[in-house]
């Protein structure tokens, strides 16, 4: 088995792989964890109850599980469990990733699961969490398992262990071609040639190198901006034990996210999502000029997060590649026998990570996996493929 890619979905793979006792060779064209593709930037949100939608939900249950099997493993810490806000003003609905009714569908979701949460009006928010400058108008539901994972440590872990258990893992090696052979699938490297009779392709932002021109429009890359603020000197309390990670739309369809201040720091990271200027996963810069920040500071989040200065102490780039529904990809190549084609995961799929690469192992191991994956089907976009 060969899996190229080790991010979020490569990684776990690759991981639950030598789990199995499969022989199995990993490659990524950096050293993963790197800045350079989509898993990075010190903390991603993770929740129970998606409002992207329902089939989601088993994947990042097991992911917590998985996560904390890792944690005893390696000593880590993984996952923090510091609860959830999903915030709506009056007449949005439209945060996160394209999906309208984004908190009733996560309210929905939670009902269908069991999932523990209450729901909350403005002035309950403001008495528990006095981080948030309200205008007094927002629902909110809040989930007490939300919380964040480490994208960085949760790769170099599950990587780790694959290396113990014998997994072969090949840093800074760049798959140039993926072609049928007569003993299954032969990948191309800049070091050489590579054999094997199942591979995984999970490339991230660069898949659209590796399927057919008619295939790439379903494969959008945007370029996106994460940033960490600094605390105001007399800002209250903004440590995971009194302020929750959230996400907030806004009525003007607009919608941010964030976490709270971690590892003693005195820095919240505050993001918003870029989804209309699509680039390439070579061509997106990776400098970030000092007005993004600022932009976003003066127009969203400097008067709802009123304990934030406007003094942006770093900004990183990440990358969202994006399927027409904002769904995952998890399905045969149509082009290539013996390839299975995973992710991209449209930026919400770090908190699916270490499920999806159980899902996957168990597929391509078994033939079938605990986890449904047929929402995830390339025959979902018709003609295109």
């Amino acid at each position: 088995m060969a899996v190229v890619g080790l991010g979020a979905a490569g990684a776990a793979t690759l991981y639950q792989l030598a789990r199995r006792g499969i022989s199995a060779v990993g490659i990524d064209r950096f050293s993963p964890p790197h800045i350079y593709g989509s898993t990075h930037g010190d903390t991603r949100i993770t929740r129970e109850a998606i409002g992207e939608g329902e089939a989601y939900t088993p994947l990042v249950q097991r992911s917590h599980a998985i996560w904390r099997e890792l944690e005893a493993e390696t000593g880590q810490q993984l996952l923090t469990q510091c609860g959830g806000l999903i915030l709506e003003s009056a007449g949005g609905g439209a945060a996160g990733h394209h999906r309208h009714e984004f908190l009733a569908s996560t309210i929905a979701c939670a009902n269908r699961y069991g999932i523990k949460h209450e729901l909350l009006s403005a002035a309950d928010v403001a008495g528990r969490f006095p981080q948030f400058g309200l205008d007094g108008n927002e629902s909110a539901y809040y989930e007490p398992t939300a919380g964040f994972v480490r994208p960085e440590r949760c790769v170099e872990a599950q990587l780790t262990v694959a290396g113990r258990l014998g997994a072969e893992i090949r840093r800074d090696e760049r798959v140039l071609a993926v072609e049928s052979s007569a003993t299954g699938v032969r990948l191309r490297t800049d070091r050489g040639v590579v054999e094997a009779g199942r591979v995984v392709l999970a490339v991230g932002a660069w898949v659209r190198d590796f399927v057919a021109a008619e295939q790439v429009q379903l494969f959008n890359v945007y370029r996106q901006v994460l940033q960490w603020y600094e605390l105001k000197p007399n800002a209250v309390d903004h440590t995971p034990g009194a302020m929750p990670v959230f996400i907030w739309g806004l009525s003007d369809g607009n919608a941010f996210y964030g976490f709270p201040a971690i590892d003693g720091t005195r820095e919240i990271k505050v993001a918003n999502e870029q989804l209309d200027t699509a680039t390439g996963a070579d061509e997106a810069s990776l400098e970030v000029d000092p007005d993004e920040p600022r932009q976003l500071y003066d127009s969203l989040i400097g008067k709802r997060l009123p304990g934030l200065s406007p003094h942006c102490l770093r900004a990183v780039r990440c990358l969202y590649t994006v399927t027409p529904d904002a769904n995952f990809v998890i399905d045969d190549h149509p082009d290539l026998p013996g390839v299975l084609l995973v992710s991209p995961c449209s930026g919400h799929g770090f908190k699916h990570s270490a499920g999806l690469g159980e899902a996957i192992a168990q597929r391509i191991t078994a033939g079938e996996s605990d986890a449904d994956l047929s929402p995830f089907r390339l025959d979902r976009f018709g003609a295109a493929v």
